[in-house]
């Protein structure tokens, strides 16, 4: 087994073909639902932009998920090697996607709002630097091709 690689497997299926399949763009649903071994099913669909069903995760919030994820994970093991004690973490994060004439679409932009709370408050401008190194070794930080920029909240 190669420790510096690791594989992840998800399994989708689409549950919006409402009996008429993609005879046109409105005749079928964008649900779907993710699934992975041992995990509770996620409801899928597109954003409510493209005929989703606000009710749903859409491919757009599951992406800054994951990078706000990432982040938090990531910046509360760089805490610990700095022995910085976090007690709270919560984050207000948003994208910014562009569409462009030709119908495709980007995401430019990812700003996180991390709020961290800590056990020794003389520690916070120690604790509020290590969002960059955070973000230096987030793995999905690294695998997007946009700015993800932070903006630590203060309590």
């Amino acid at each position: 087994m190669n420790l510096s690689e690791h594989g992840y497997r998800v399994d989708l299926e689409w549950t919006g073909a409402r009996g008429a399949g993609t005879t046109g763009y409105r005749a079928y649903g964008r649900d779907h639902t993710v699934r992975a071994d041992g995990l509770p099913d996620l409801p899928g669909t597109a954003d409510p932009t493209f005929h989703g069903d606000r009710d749903r995760w859409n491919p757009e919030q599951l992406l800054l998920a994951a990078l706000a994820q990432c982040h938090m994970l990531s910046y509360l093991h760089i805490a610990v090697k700095h022995d910085v004690v976090v007690t709270g973490y919560t984050d207000q994060a948003e994208g910014t996607l562009r569409l462009n004439r030709d119908g495709s679409g980007e995401f430019t932009s990812a700003l996180l709002r991390p709020r961290i709370e800590l056990a020794d408050e003389s520690q916070r401008e120690l604790a509020d630097s290590l969002h960059r190194q955070a973000n230096a070794v987030c793995f999905i930080a690294r695998s997007v091709n946009f700015d993800v920029r932070h903006a630590p909240v203060r309590p």
